[in-house]
């Protein structure tokens, strides 16, 4: 496999994952936003990912979000699995339950916690794309593992069977560049910025568009990449300008959090929106009053509320 087995392009999020006040699994606030995403016109969802809770999901749970996100938008999105885990033997089953639920791919970052070198990175990447052939996306979030890929890496990574994308969240921006060079021919790459910067990198070098987290704005973060596919570059700027705003106004340059966590501002902004988000689930917290006002003058600021 190669970028030229896929046609993943454009913004696909890492989406939240609905739970009850009490912290059941929602399969219908799931359903239901999944059918939110469609009609936006989302180019694809991540399920199961660092903005799904995928740390507090049992197995089970993980496998069930594959099952419900295929039934319900496999036919009009792009689904890829999270199949974040601590060792090899988790995240192939995982990507086995992401193959058998008839997901288009998985996502997949070393592993956290455990600060992997550069031989146990491809150790742990060949043992899961040797054991289940589904295509296979490589996740660099140095936040949330500890390593940073560089570019030799994720050239050595690329060339394993199953990969055929990366999606680069490091904050080193010329590691970012030099890996998009080094990749932009071999794999599918994502992480590129709505703003200038990002359309100079599109229209001159390359890249495939952004995995971003929740979708807040709904369809003005796929018609970004729409709008420079179809060189309308002054469409585009204005809507990056509507998606510079969110995160600058919630996030920091390592994509942390600026208040609260980032799970609990997505759900409560899509809630907000009338989207069926749901509650994040312990060890994280809902956002408190202040912080919930925070969230709603950015959207107020954006035009976003009903």
């Amino acid at each position: 496999m190669d970028r030229d087995s896929v046609d993943w392009f454009g913004y696909l999020p890492a989406v939240t994952t609905p739970f009850t006040a009490t912290g059941e699994l929602d399969l219908a606030a799931w359903r239901g936003q999944l059918d939110w995403l469609a009609a936006e016109r989302l180019h694809g969802v991540i399920v199961g990912g660092t903005t799904g809770e995928w740390f507090s999901l049992s197995e089970q749970e993980r496998a069930e979000l594959f099952r419900t996100a295929a039934e319900q938008v496999g036919d009009r999105l792009t689904v890829l699995g999270g199949c974040n885990a601590y060792t090899p033997a988790e995240a192939i089953r995982h990507a086995e339950a992401a193959r058998a639920a008839g997901l288009h791919g998985i996502l997949l970052t070393p592993p956290p916690y455990v600060v992997p070198t550069r031989a146990e990175v491809v150790a742990f990447y060949r043992a899961v794309s040797e054991a289940v052939d589904i295509p296979l996306c490589v996740y660099n979030w140095p936040r949330g593992t500890g390593v940073d890929l560089d570019a030799d890496l994720l050239l050595e990574l690329s060339a394993l069977d199953t990969v055929v994308a990366v999606k680069n969240s490091t904050p080193d921006f010329g590691g970012f560049v030099r890996s998009l060079v080094a990749l932009r021919h071999r794999v599918r790459y994502f992480g590129i910025p709505t703003n200038e910067v990002g359309i100079e990198l599109m229209t001159t070098i390359g890249g495939d568009g952004l995995m971003g987290a929740g979708a807040v704005l709904g369809a003005d973060h796929p018609d970004f990449f729409r709008a420079l596919r179809a060189g309308d570059l002054d469409r585009a700027r204005v809507l990056g300008a509507r998606d510079r705003v969110i995160m600058e106004d919630w996030f920091g340059p390592d994509y942390g959090a600026r208040f609260g966590n980032a799970q609990a501002i997505m759900k409560y902004a899509l809630t907000l929106r009338g989207v069926p988000a749901g509650h994040v689930r312990a060890p994280l917290l809902p956002l408190t009053p202040a912080e919930q006002d925070r969230v709603r003058a950015t959207m107020t600021q954006l035009d976003l509320l009903p």
